[in-house]
Order: C-alpha cells, then sequence, then structure tokens
C-alpha cells in the first residue's frame, strides 16, 4: 500500500508567509473533492507541498488495495463494489494525521462519506465548468465513466447530478484554464480565510460562556 507523499515545495510557487502562519491552525485532513478533470490531485499536491503536509491520492490507496487499477474493479466488479472499497480507505485516511487527500469524482456523493468528511476533515471543492473539464479529460483515456458515449455530455451530466451535493463543501475554489499555481494560491488563500472564520467563531464562543 503506498504511503503518503510528503512533497517538496514547487520552486515556481512564491507564497505569502502569513499563509503559512495561518496554516498553523490546520489540525484536520484536507480532503480535494470535485469532478474528474478538476485538479484535485495536481492542486492537492502543491497544496501539501506548501503546507508541509502529507499528500495522499485516494484512487491511488484504492489500487494498491486492490491490486488492479479502478478501470479494472469497474469491469471486473462494477461501480458498487468499487464505490464500497473507496468508501472504506476514504475512512481510513480519515483517521490518520493531518493531510491533503484527493478524492474521487463520486467520493463526497456518497452519504456516509460526507458526514464522515465533515465530522474529521475539511471538504474543498475544486469547482470548473464544462469546458475546461472537457478539455482535461480529453488528454486521457482511463477514465471509466466516461469510456462509452458522449463524454461532455457525460460530464455535463454528472454536473447536473454532483454539483449541489460539491456544494456543501466547506471551502468552494474555481478551477479555471490558468497555471496550477496560480490555482494553488487561491486555493490556499481561500483555506486561509476558513481557518480565520473558524477560529474567530471559536474565541466568540467562548467568550459568551458564563
Amino acid at each position: 500500500m503506498p504511503e503518503s507523499e510528503q512533497a517538496s515545495p514547487s520552486p515556481s510557487v512564491h507564497t505569502d508567509p502569513t499563509l503559512h502562519a495561518g496554516a498553523d491552525l490546520l489540525d484536520r485532513p484536507v480532503v480535494m473533492v470535485g469532478l474528474m478533470g478538476a485538479g484535485k490531485t495536481s492542486i492537492g499536491r502543491r497544496l501539501a507541498a506548501q503546507l508541509s503536509m502529507p499528500f495522499v491520492d485516494a484512487d491511488a490507496e484504492i489500487e494498491a488495495a486492490a491490486g488492479c487499477t479502478i478501470a479494472e474493479i469497474f469491469e471486473r466488479h462494477g461501480e458498487a463494489a468499487f464505490r464500497d472499497g473507496e468508501r472504506r480507505v476514504i475512512a481510513r485516511l480519515l483517521e490518520g494525521p493531518p493531510q491533503v487527500i484527493a478524492t474521487g469524482g463520486g467520493a463526497y456523493m456518497d452519504a456516509a462519506t460526507r458526514a464522515l468528511v465533515s465530522e474529521r476533515a475539511i471538504a474543498l471543492w475544486l469547482r470548473a465548468d464544462l469546458d475546461t473539464l472537457t478539455a482535461r479529460t480529453s488528454r486521457r483515456s482511463n477514465r471509466p465513466l466516461l469510456k462509452d458515449g458522449n463524454p461532455r455530455a457525460t460530464l455535463d451530466r454528472l454536473m447536473q447530478e454532483r454539483y449541489p451535493v460539491y456544494a456543501e463543501a466547506d471551502i468552494v475554489v474555481d478551477s479555471q484554464d490558468c497555471p496550477p499555481d496560480e490555482t494553488t494560491q487561491a486555493v490556499l488563500k481561500a483555506l486561509l480565510d476558513y481557518l480565520d472564520r473558524q477560529q474567530d467563531t471559536a474565541v466568540n464562543a467562548a467568550g459568551t460562556l458564563p
């Protein structure tokens, strides 16, 4: 089973020192959610490097546990079996130390997984538009849900089904057609803002205690 990666910061990313100071408040995993092609792994790995935290890809963990690729799991056992394994792997990862976890596009749709993420982690949705997702996913041929039919139509359907649920995430950042480091900076800023709000809420709540 692959271990979490401890990534080195990208030399091309220049982060405001206050972001690192705010990140000291981070005591839970950050779970990246979103559709395939949103950049969860790419941005998640960069985010982990900037936070000096481990990065783990849930799909890679699932493949290691199953001894085959996700496409092969779908083909041999079906989507239901894959989702069951995905649920168990993510639950295990959430029991670990603070780290950045990239999840598959359907993971957050599972009610039990969503509740566990809400309890133990910070959910961060990388939201991308249809054109961006279509362009990015066309570069890879290992997407089981896009193997049949019109990929763009499939993505559009998945957006309609999943975006209302993804909107339950704690943080939403738009994943646009720009350099990954630029999106990483937006994610860092959004995460810091969220942590600041959480701290302010906790301080205010403590101040109202008798």
